[in-house]
């Protein structure tokens, strides 16, 4: 595997997203839950946001250039905005409702920022729990031999891409962690703005560049995630997709040089 890479899905045993799944039923069912963070140390204090043309302005971060989100070619409700806190969660904990898109960092008083995301075909299909446990910003990405197997053309970067607007992890990527390993799931930025609020072809959770980079900065130790079908009851449950869910995951290891957390 690639040098620029702490951890592999060899040497920690890649988890499919069935594999997620199930390993979550199994641990509610035995009536326990997996090493969970309990205490999120984040920035819970509820922001204040400028208007969608300054949240999502062409900027320039880490060197690289992200241009301005076409912000009015989205439904409003995926834009980021402070909502009542639909899960009743702890502050500075991460709840992702796989069904309505939604992406929820609970903060204080019972409210939480609200972020418009995609989930892969699959995303669907996983729910569970796990803690955010690495972050990197501008990471490289290293497509997992399955899919290189799959889409030959993505072999020249069997060593990894460098990062920059144009990769799929995009601006920032969250690595999410359960007892301990990796999971291959990823909370991430994505070049492709369109997709939000849709069922994209791959990837895990997808959030716009600007998303991602506010998302980030707020998350500053190990971290809950909870993934639900949906909180809500009428919600859309088709997913967006009728495909057939596929178990391939997004990302080889966490790359070089990504921040711990602890």
């Amino acid at each position: 595997m690639a040098d620029n890479r702490i951890f592999d899905g060899r040497s920690f045993g890649r988890m499919n997203r069935r594999g997620f799944v199930g390993g979550a039923a199994s641990v509610a069912l035995a009536g326990t839950l997996p090493a969970f963070a309990q205490t999120p140390r984040s920035n819970t204090t509820v922001p204040t946001f400028a208007g969608p043309s300054t949240l999502y302005a062409a900027i320039t971060d880490g060197g690289h250039n992200l241009p301005a989100i076409p912000y009015e070619k989205l439904d409003k409700r995926f834009l980021r905005q402070v909502v009542i806190d639909p899960s009743l969660s702890k502050p500075g904990t991460i709840v992702v409702d796989a069904t309505a898109k939604f992406l929820y960092f609970v903060v204080e008083n019972g409210k939480a920022i609200r972020y418009g995301v995609s989930l892969g075909k699959a995303g669907f299909e996983w729910t569970g729990k796990a803690n955010v446990e690495y972050k990197k910003a501008w990471p490289v990405w290293t497509p997992p031999p399955e899919m290189i197997e799959r889409k030959p053309e993505l072999a020249q970067y069997a060593n990894g891409m460098p990062p920059g607007p144009k990769s799929p992890l995009g601006a920032r990527a969250l690595y999410l962690f359960r007892n301990g390993k990796d999971t291959m799931y990823r909370l991430h930025g994505t070049p492709e703005w369109s997709s939000i609020g849709k069922n994209a072809s791959s990837g895990c959770v997808r959030m716009l560049n600007q998303d991602v980079i506010d998302l980030y900065s707020r998350v500053s130790g190990p971290t809950p995630v909870a993934v639900h079908h949906s909180m809500y009851l009428g919600a859309d449950m088709s997913g967006g997709s009728s495909s057939r869910p596929t178990t391939e995951p997004i990302d080889a290891g966490v790359p070089e040089g990504a921040e711990k957390l602890e």
